[in-house]
């Protein structure tokens, strides 16, 4: 097998038993190597083993395919985060908290999903794949509301501070993975960076919320 193809060099044509997933599989491996602009459907298929002309069977261009691959990654970013907030346990804080580490996880172990994630603002609009942004985001209003009432603030700020720790938690996803921020370095290691940021996010959302 060519190491360059790890899903098979023979190529199957419109008989591939599995061929969407294989492309999306693909996709996910070329996102992660090259980045949003770094491939094509033909070298999907390519690296599937089939006909540059297979792909259409299932995605009508390479912005289709990466919708759906957008699509499944918001579902898994959702269950992740999901199971990180654990409903506020031990408290809502530190579930936060915990909710920012499992985070940056998923943006490291999954480059190519977190890519075509986030690629363009219309995939993140777009149904199915907006249905599918929108679970993440309010798992993290709730956890911004369930902080505030914790401290006393009015809970009205909760969708400005999820939209705050969202734009943070990306912005320090996209330098780690850009390689900007070292976890060995404990001056940049992002994890603290990330808690640290959060950490005054929430300070201030607390003062606009007109707690003591």
């Amino acid at each position: 097998m060519d190491p360059k193809n790890p899903f098979g060099g023979e190529r199957r044509g419109y008989h591939h038993g599995s061929l969407k997933d294989a492309l999306l599989d693909a996709a996910r491996s070329l996102l992660a190597e090259r980045g949003p602009a770094g491939f094509t459907l033909a070298e999907a298929a390519k690296l599937v083993g089939v006909t540059a002309a297979a792909p259409y069977r299932h995605f009508t261009d390479r912005n289709a395919l990466i919708g759906e691959l957008a699509r499944r990654g918001f579902e898994q970013f959702g269950a992740r985060l999901a199971h990180a907030w654990d409903d506020g346990r031990p408290d809502p804080q530190t579930a936060l908290s915990r909710m920012g580490t499992e985070y940056l996880a998923f943006s490291r172990d999954e480059p190519g999903l977190y890519t075509a994630m986030f690629n363009t603002m219309a995939a993140l609009s777009a149904p199915p794949t907006g249905s599918s942004a929108e679970k993440p985001l309010e798992t993290l209003r709730s956890a911004a509301r369930r902080v505030l009432r914790r401290r006393g603030a009015l809970e009205g700020g909760a969708k400005e501070l999820a939209l705050e720790i969202w734009a943070m938690s990306h912005g320090v996803a996209m330098l780690a993975l850009a390689g900007r921020l070292d976890p060995r370095d404990a001056e940049s290691d992002p994890a603290v960076i990330l808690g640290s940021g959060v950490a005054a996010l929430v300070e201030m959302a607390v003062r606009r919320g007109g707690a003591d």
